[in-house]
């Protein structure tokens, strides 16, 4: 069984929802990303010298880190996945790559910033990309007709959105309903939620 590392409310909820989704077995373990302390009061860096979420240990000792690799290696899994044609693949790269790094990265700075004049260029920034991301969807899901890793990590993305309350177009309004709607998604925001009560307790 593999070991997933993760952090309730983060980016790593992407990867989270998709090993639901797969039907995977795996040991779900919090981390703690500020001390940097497992759930079992592990040092996180042993495991992960980068000291951030989400990972996959899996049984051959092989750690996975990094949203894009994780969600597409766990999109690989999927027994109901279909194999895309070569084009279809890159495009699956490409939405996650920019989910990474043009509008994660943002959000992560909008955070934690305590200047009013960034919030505001990075509140623009983040408008300005998920207007693109609503005009390149291909169907009621990211890339077509069927649930994807991109649908995953932009339903994580839009929560973040919905809670600083970013504007985004309304297809992706109805993407984040479609996709909360699934069980695997209900399952994981289920958990994490208590979890998350539980670690303001």
């Amino acid at each position: 069984m593999m070991d997933f590392f993760y952090t309730p409310g983060t980016c790593s909820q992407a990867a989270h929802i998709l090993l639901r989704e797969a039907g995977l077995a795996f040991c779900a373990h919090k981390v703690d990303i500020f001390s940097g302390k497992v759930d079992d009061g592990s040092n996180y860096r042993a495991i992960n010298p980068n000291g951030y979420v989400p990972a996959i240990a899996l049984d051959d000792g092989t750690l996975l880190t990094e949203n894009v690799a994780l969600l597409d290696w766990i999109d690989a899994q999927r027994t109901d996945a279909s194999s895309p044609a070569p084009m279809e693949r890159y495009r699956h790269l490409q939405m996650l790559a920019f989910l990474s790094t043009e509008v994660h990265k943002p959000f992560v700075r909008l955070f934690f910033t305590e200047s009013e004049d960034e919030m505001t260029y990075l509140r623009q920034v983040l408008e300005q990309r998920f207007a693109w991301v609503g005009s390149v969807m291909r169907g009621p899901h990211m890339l077509g007709e069927h649930f994807s890793a991109s649908d995953a990590f932009a339903y994580v993305m839009l929560r973040w959105a919905a809670m600083v309350k970013l504007e985004v177009p309304e297809r992706l309004q109805a993407l984040a309903g479609l996709i909360e709607a699934r069980d695997s998604v209900r399952t994981v925001l289920a958990a994490e939620e208590q979890e998350l009560l539980g670690m303001a307790a």
